[in-house]
């Protein structure tokens, strides 16, 4: 698998801002994978989080993005799995806050909430920041830790249709 591909995710609530954030990352030269619905039918958001969750806690990507309608509850559902730094960013700000001190591997994004000019400003933000490192590290360091205690190795699996 290359670990340099962005994987995305998305729910009806993020389907339409998906077709603009994969041409964003078109224009930008960036390789994805899309593992999310392909319509407006209402569907249940943490099976395309989960996809894409996995990935990046297994190390099979480095990042990915998911969107829903307001990105909570993607951002609740990724952030179940160790290693994952899911963060749901609202503004340009702080999807570049997100990867140079959080070191964020996915992407929320709120595909009923953030107007898409916003949301492309934010989705570029934070492709483009690189993590800054140093004293962040012992924050990061933390999460770690308590994830060793707190979190369970066990995938998470269901036999519920995606529907």
């Amino acid at each position: 698998m290359n670990e340099d591909i962005i994987w995305i995710g998305n729910d009806h609530g993020g389907y339409e801002l998906k077709l603009e954030i994969c041409k964003l990352l078109e224009r930008k030269g960036i390789s994805y994978r899309d593992v999310g619905c392909e319509g407006t039918d209402i569907v249940r958001y943490p099976y395309y989080a989960a996809q894409v969750a996995s990935a990046v806690a297994t190390g099979a990507v480095k990042r990915g993005i998911l969107i829903c309608s307001t990105g909570n509850g993607m951002a609740m559902f990724a952030n179940k799995f160790k290693g994952v730094r899911a963060t749901l960013c609202t503004s340009t700000y702080m999807g570049k806050m997100a990867r140079k001190h959080n070191n964020s591997n996915i992407l929320c994004l709120g595909g009923k909430i953030t107007g898409l000019f916003e949301a492309l400003d934010i989705a570029e933000a934070w492709l483009d920041t690189e993590f800054e490192g140093g004293r962040h590290c012992i924050s990061l360091g933390l999460i770690e830790e308590a994830e060793k205690t707190l979190c369970d190795a066990n995938e998470w699996q269901s036999d519920q249709p995606m529907r």
